[in-house]
């Protein structure tokens, strides 16, 4: 029986292109082979030491940390190994960052019961590629266009840019109900939690993080509408929730929406939740030159939005 090879305690320095770095996506980069779990367990117990003490799974790494990391057991090479998965969209690229346009029902990371995602693929479809790290996140069910940062330098600036609200993110997003706003601004505070089930879930709650989504009525017909939705911040779920809140559920969601709708919607030809990421807006990390960069709705939501058009009269005003 394969029980798989054994690390020796290892004492080494961070180097310059793991400086910022959180120790835990260190730890999963520098360890492959040993579960993420068991990172998460030595973090926990405090046997990984930094500078000789311990340190939380979101510490950064700093110029100078010397890491103790404990004897650990890889797991034994699979019999098959995972595949690549065909090449993913990619609508910019230069030597900092690349930009794609992420299919709905792919995980942009592994976890919770995903073996792999975006990033995870990537690597292995440029496994010359010395550094490649998501700048943000979307939904799994979200389709549209995801930064990931091909440098350390490039991904610090972006992160900080992002906390200060200077990227441009759109969605377009398809709504129950009939919006009548031609412009609100939705600020309610946003808080995560887990169910009893372990599922990971946000409510408003007034103890919550702040959270501004800013909404624009595209379109609108007799039973939904179509919305553009501007992030300035980027909190967990925070469409799905903000929409919600206000009485109009995204369709095709299944944490936060109308269950028996959605199965209504399927038979007619929607069987994914309605949100597209369709335009970035932001200046370039490492040049500061505006990147303006657009994805159309893929053909499933187009062919739901004919399908509005051919059943149900669109509304103006």
């Amino acid at each position: 029986m394969d029980l798989g090879k054994v690390i020796a305690v290892s004492l080494e320095s961070v180097d310059e292109g793991s400086v910022g770095q959180r120790i835990d996506n260190y730890l999963v980069r520098r360890l492959k082979g040993v579960p993420k779990s068991h990172i998460y367990r030595i973090l926990r117990s405090g046997e990984v030491r930094v500078n000789g003490g311990r340190v939380s799974q979101t510490y950064r790494l700093q110029p100078g940390d010397r890491l103790r990391i404990p004897p650990l057991r890889l797991a034994p090479p699979a019999a098959m190994p995972i595949p690549a998965g065909r090449p993913l969209p990619v609508v910019f690229e230069d030597d900092a960052l690349l930009v794609l346009d992420k299919p709905a029902g792919l995980a942009v990371h592994g976890g919770s019961g995903v073996s792999s995602g975006v990033i995870e693929q990537l690597r292995r479809q440029r496994p010359e590629a010395r550094f490649l790290e998501l700048a943000h996140r979307l939904d799994r069910e979200t389709s549209g266009l995801l930064i990931v940062a091909k440098k350390r330098s490039a991904l610090t600036v972006l992160h900080d840019r992002m906390r200060g609200g200077a990227i441009g993110k759109r969605y377009l997003t398809l709504v129950q109900g009939r919006w009548l706003d031609a412009c609100r601004h939705l600020r309610q505070p946003l808080h995560k939690y887990l169910t009893e089930h372990g599922e990971r879930r946000v409510r408003v709650d007034r103890d919550g993080k702040p959270a501004h989504s800013i909404v624009r009525l595209q379109r609108r017909w007799r039973e939904c509408s179509l919305l553009e939705v501007e992030l300035r911040t980027g909190r967990t779920h925070q469409i799905r929730v903000h929409l919600a809140q206000a009485g109009h559920p995204l369709l095709g969601d299944a944490k936060y929406g109308d269950y028996d709708l959605n199965k209504r919607l399927e038979r007619n030809g929607l069987a994914r939740m309605f949100l597209h990421a369709w335009r970035l807006d932001f200046r370039h990390p490492l040049t500061d030159a505006r990147i303006r960069l657009e994805s159309p709705l893929p053909e499933a939501l187009e062919a739901y939005l004919a399908h509005l058009e051919q059943t149900q009269e669109r509304e103006h005003g």
